[in-house]
């Protein structure tokens, strides 16, 4: 595996650091999921009295009187915090395959002005140079595909909590209003 990561030449490098930081904000943001839907997947009354921290600027929207407007700004900064880092995994899965793709078109560039300066180029040698040249094709799919599939798991999760913060803002705001 060492010796196709040397092949495949300098673009493989940022390949790799996609890969990193892929999997590093994937890690964080599943690990940083888990924790919040325990805290927010639990009967009102409960929420109400434990008050999680991450719902601490909905319940400040409602100690200030609970307006629409203000449940509504809690609630999509919530929804934004959730969602922090995921447009960062979804550009590694998009940059990982073009940058396979661009080392891919240099090893062609490269085998072809190889064949011109020759004037009789082996096939072996053609086989070589488009055989290195797909190295960096394969590592940016490889790295592509899992961290699509990754986003597109986190992003399916961000929704559902949304959709749970919203259904608790307003059996929250619901509760507020019925004692007033």
């Amino acid at each position: 595996m060492l010796e196709w990561f040397f092949k495949g030449g300098l673009l493989m490098y940022p390949i790799l650091l996609c890969s990193v930081a892929g999997v590093a904000i994937f890690t964080y943001k599943f690990f940083q999921f888990r924790s919040i839907l325990r805290c927010i997947e639990r009967p009102l009354a409960l929420l109400k009295t434990q008050k999680p921290k991450i719902l601490q600027p909905i319940f400040e929207a409602l100690a200030s009187g609970g307006r629409e407007q203000e449940l509504s700004i809690a609630g999509t900064g919530l929804v934004r915090a959730l969602e922090k880092g995921l447009s960062w995994l979804s550009l590694m899965t998009t940059i990982a395959p073009l940058l396979g793709l661009t080392g891919t078109v240099q090893g062609m560039i490269t085998t072809f002005y190889a064949i011109e300066k020759t004037q009789n180029a082996h096939p072996a040698v053609l086989a070589g140079g488009i055989y290195v040249a797909l190295i960096t094709t394969i590592a940016g799919l490889l790295v592509a595909v899992p961290l699509h599939v990754g986003h597109h798991y986190l992003e399916r999760e961000a929704d559902e909590m949304a959709f749970i913060i919203k259904e608790i803002i307003i059996g929250l705001a619901g509760n507020d209003a019925d004692r007033n």
